[in-house]
């Protein structure tokens, strides 16, 4: 199988991640919860994950690195633990459905939201809709950092800034840009939340997340249980990661994921980009050749996209054209990727789009297959 769907999840996972995985179900007890060897082992390696996670990301407090399931759990972390009945969001016209669907639950308690309209290519223009968005009562602007449908990349250290001058909260996505966009929250300052999914460019396994706390905001936590800390008292402790880790964690998950930051810094971030740009660019050039191919943004480059790609075939429904490479033994994502917003700015609501996502193993060859392929449907 030639596997291009790497923005739903990266496959195959690095072999350093499976025996990462193995090893931790095979030599560990409950982290947290005993003052045994398996025990105390199991909390060492989730400290070194809190540690390789605060480095791989640029940011001094390992305490502030909350382990969540998802990068959808830790959206929703901080949707539901921070905003209250009158408050207003801004967000994207890109959003996934992982910041849509919450949000609009959100409005049953009187929270109310915007959506900027995104410009390709035009950050000066999407700026401006962001800052024509705002109002008095927003108190948080969520952006995804790139569409998971287009691969536009938002200016998000402007967006960012923009909301610090008006003293609004700003939330980054960054489901399809952790491990392939270099994110350095020292830099990056204005960042308060990085919510990151752990089993895509960070080439963990499914079931992993992060949520980086960069503020003095602490959001309340979605659920109480035991922490395996301050066990005599029956309130919800007030210290990081604590107050938001409750119940047993994902330890093979979280072990995991270390050794797929790991990978992703031995290959260095600059390189895996660069690989899966030049075969991006490469299929964009190839399918603007074929008469029926329709393609809908100019060809993505380094300052305006992430390395994927949508596209449709004229007269096919993109489920069809999926299906029909499904049957030559290549994988891809089509339909709406769980992002209607997305869909509706290029008129692909009824259709939806094939989407084609590289990752580091991706060939040469895979990307010519697919092309041959292709010309033949």
């Amino acid at each position: 199988m030639i596997y291009l769907d790497n923005s739903a999840t990266t496959y195959p996972k690095p072999l350093k991640v499976r025996q990462a995985v193995a090893s931790a179900m095979q030599n560990s007890a409950n982290p947290g919860r005993g003052g045994y060897d398996l025990a105390m082992r199991a909390s060492e390696e989730i400290f070194r994950t809190r540690k390789t996670a605060a480095d791989f990301f640029g940011f001094p407090k390992e305490e502030n690195i909350i382990f969540t399931l998802n990068c959808t759990s830790a959206l929703n972390t901080v949707m539901k633990g921070i905003l209250k009945s009158g408050d207003h969001v801004v967000v994207s016209s890109m959003e996934h459905n992982a910041v849509m669907r919450p949000l609009q639950k959100l409005t049953e308690k009187g929270i109310s939201y915007t959506i900027a309209d995104v410009f390709p290519c035009d950050n000066d223009k999407t700026v401006d809709s962001f800052r024509n968005a705002i109002n008095a009562k927003t108190k948080m602007i969520i952006c995804t950092h790139a569409s998971n449908v287009w691969g536009i990349k938002l200016p998000v250290e402007r967006i960012s800034a923009l909301a610090h001058e008006y003293g609004v909260l700003f939330t980054l996505d960054a489901a399809q840009s952790a491990g392939i966009v270099p994110i350095n929250l020292s830099i990056q300052n204005n960042i308060d939340f990085l919510c990151t999914a752990g089993h895509k460019g960070l080439y963990g396994p499914m079931g992993t997340g992060t949520l980086i706390i960069c503020g003095n905001t602490v959001p309340s936590p979605l659920i109480e249980g035991g922490t395996g800390s301050n066990s005599m008292s029956f309130e919800q402790p007030s210290d990081l990661p604590d107050r938001l880790e409750s119940g047993t964690p994902n330890y093979s998950g979280i072990v995991g994921l270390r050794a797929g930051m790991d990978f992703v810094s031995s290959h260095k971030i600059e390189n895996i980009s660069k690989h899966e740009f030049r075969l991006i660019k490469y299929l964009y050039r190839e399918l603007s050749k074929i008469s029926k191919v329709k393609l809908y943004l100019p060809e993505p480059s380094e300052d305006y996209f992430v390395p994927l790609l949508s596209f449709n075939i004229s007269d096919m429904d993109s489920e069809d054209v999926s299906s029909r490479l499904n049957k030559k033994g290549i994988a891809v994502r089509a339909g709406l990727q769980c992002s209607p917003l997305a869909h509706k700015s290029m008129d692909t609501l009824q259709t939806g789009a094939v989407r084609i996502s590289p990752s580091v193993m991706t060939r040469q060859y895979d990307i010519d297959y697919l092309i041959s392929v292709i010309k033949k449907i």
